[in-house]
């Protein structure tokens, strides 16, 4: 149970009521969605688990370790429900650094290897994050965990941040299917990923959570064709780049 003074910070952040009593009959109202909710969790993560990360997780183990040194898994420390820490698990998508957990990956971040581009851009290196599921850290849909210090710094931009961590985080969230993806570049980014994810805080439910589910399902299928499209104008742009005769070629791209 939460102590007095968590529920009371709770309640003004969230600002459903402005007594205890009335936040107990909030939680009270949401038991049966937040119960559903978990045993879809627990369902749909030991899924994924049993039939696509049995086979897949030993191939991409393999492949990034021939890509890059370093180990398979990312693991970083992020915020999770009610502000608690917990380890997140990802694929490694960078080199080693010492900067990992203070500075975020930007485009074309030198940090990131050849096959972590992949991952990103199709967002597999977040299958991982089904035994985070399964552990009960995060749930397949909620607010993205953010590390410690954009916890802190986006905190200190938005007013009432805090509001996003009373829902547990998620694989994906309603920020993502909005298209607010990657590094928060600036106020704007920041401000209207916290719009969403506030919305989705203050109107979560079953209905919804499947819809962010299926419209995640076709952002990943198009980004797959969107890597093979972008990787076919690249070796194109080299090809050109490296033709005697066609050196002006490159400043008539739209690109």
């Amino acid at each position: 149970m939460l102590g007095i003074a968590k529920e009371r910070l709770l309640v003004k952040d969230l600002n459903i009521t402005r007594n205890t009593v009335s936040f107990r009959n909030e939680l009270q109202d949401r038991r049966f969605y937040l119960t559903f909710k978990r045993f879809i969790d627990i369902v749909f993560s030991s899924l994924v688990i049993t039939f696509l990360l049995s086979w897949l997780l030993p191939l991409l183990a393999l492949i990034i370790k021939l890509d890059s040194k370093g180990p398979v898994f990312f693991i970083q420390k992020r915020v999770g429900f009610l502000g608690r820490t917990f380890r997140c698990f990802k694929f490694r998508t960078m080199i080693v650094n010492p900067l990992c957990d203070h500075q975020q990956a930007i485009s074309n971040d030198p940090r990131i290897t050849r096959l972590g581009k992949f991952l990103r851009i199709t967002s597999l290196d977040e299958l991982p994050q089904f035994f985070n599921v399964l552990m009960g850290n995060m749930s397949i849909v909620g607010p993205r965990p953010h590390m410690h210090k954009d916890n802190e710094d986006f905190g200190k931009i938005v007013t009432n941040y805090r509001l996003r961590h009373y829902a547990k985080p998620g694989i994906t969230g309603m920020a993502q299917v909005k298209g607010y993806r990657g590094p928060a570049k600036n106020f704007h980014s920041i401000f209207h990923r916290y719009q969403w994810d506030a919305f989705y805080v203050r109107n979560a439910n079953t209905s919804l959570d499947f819809k962010i589910i299926r419209l995640t399902a076709i952002q990943i299928v198009k980004s797959i064709f969107s890597f093979k499209s972008k990787e076919k104008n690249s070796n194109s742009s080299i090809l050109i780049e490296n033709t005697p005769g066609l050196i002006f070629a490159k400043t008539a791209s739209p690109d």
